[in-house]
């Protein structure tokens, strides 16, 4: 019989309560604060024909069974993004979900199994508006908490401070001294070589089987990340297409999309896009996410058909997916995503 996990010792949870009412003062100011520009908040389904077609998420899978015993694969959601377009196509124009979502082969300070994504929509409207509207949830979030700054790992931030905007291509030359658009092509067709050389001329490591988004993630985590959301947040924006597989292209580059990461003391908090509502071009990539998970991990998701057609019908808009728990942790001090959960998944590998 193995012990209780730390979570449900009485002494543990009396430690941890200030922390998760925290949490809940949070939700009900964010609730309010999108209540108050007139979104409507919905709640997606969490059992999905496709749980994403990103190649390096990882799906917890299920089987529906009928009344008659029939049976049907479904999955656990990585994200409430295709209900959520779906509802655009249908009329919505401004919403938001506090979604549970599941993602496999994820633990640690940062991660855990099943989380809370906040994802929210504006149809009609830039994605600029949502880099406004996360340089308000980081200020909200820190008043709400009593704090004055976001703390972690050693590295400090003001969250009331104007975020700076950052391009990909900026990031990469600043912080690693790399011109990455000399290796980005329009056509989608990056230059690996150009790519793995500049990599190895920073001390990056490069093995003999990488692709282009090998490398580029590589960079991203050793180079680039540890140095975004110091002193104030940080809009790291314009990604390269092939790395933004749900975002319109650019219309001043082709070689970049309309993406943008929101960083604070070097944590990743919230992923943006001008949604591409292209179905035909959305299926393109989403076989390639496929081609490449299946290289990778020997596996691959379906693609939902239903979204796709639905897409067709979508309306322009711009939506974000904001990792809930991990703005907690910020404004309350945590250190460990499990600290702002009211019961943490179990770890039977501990």
């Amino acid at each position: 019989m193995t012990s209780a996990p730390p979570w449900r010792l009485a002494e543990i949870h009396a430690a941890r309560r200030p922390r998760l009412i925290g949490r809940n003062a949070i939700t009900r100011a964010v609730r309010a604060h999108f209540e108050a520009q007139g979104f409507t908040e919905v709640e997606a389904a969490a059992l999905q024909v496709s749980p994403g077609n990103e190649a390096h998420l990882h799906a917890f899978a299920t089987d529906l069974i009928g009344p008659g015993g029939e049976g049907a694969s479904l999955y656990l959601h990585t994200s409430p993004e295709f209900a959520c377009k779906t509802l655009l196509a249908l009329g919505e124009t401004r919403i938001f979900d506090f979604a549970r979502v599941w993602r496999n082969r994820e633990r640690g300070p940062l991660h855990h199994p099943e989380f809370t994504m906040l994802e929210w929509y504006r149809a009609g409207e830039p994605y600029e508006a949502l880099m406004r509207d996360c340089a308000d949830l980081l200020s909200l979030a820190a008043r709400t908490a009593g704090a004055s700054a976001f703390a972690f790992r050693g590295r400090t931030m003001d969250p009331f401070a104007e975020p700076e905007r950052l391009t990909v291509a900026q990031a990469f030359d600043r912080f690693a001294g790399i011109d990455l658009l000399a290796t980005v092509g329009a056509d989608g067709a990056n230059d690996l070589g150009g790519l793995v050389w500049a990599a190895r001329g920073v001390g990056v490591r490069v093995a003999d089987d990488d692709v282009w988004a090998d490398v580029f993630s590589r960079v991203m985590v050793e180079k680039i990340e540890p140095n975004l959301g110091q002193g104030r947040a940080t809009i790291l924006c314009e990604y390269p297409v092939s790395e933004a597989a749900l975002a319109r292209v650019s219309p001043r580059d082709p070689r970049v999309a309309e993406r943008f990461e929101l960083y604070a003391c070097g944590v990743e908090l919230a992923n943006a896009f001008a949604e591409l509502t292209d179905p035909v071009e959305q299926r393109r990539r989403f076989e390639l996410e496929m081609d490449e998970k299946q290289r990778l991990y020997g596996e691959r998701y379906p693609i939902d058909e239903d979204f796709l057609a639905a897409l067709a019908q979508m309306p322009p808009a711009s939506g974000a997916a904001l990792g809930f728990d991990r703005l907690v942790m910020l404004a309350v001090g945590a250190t460990r995503i499990e600290e702002v959960l009211w019961t943490p998944v179990i770890d039977p590998f501990a």
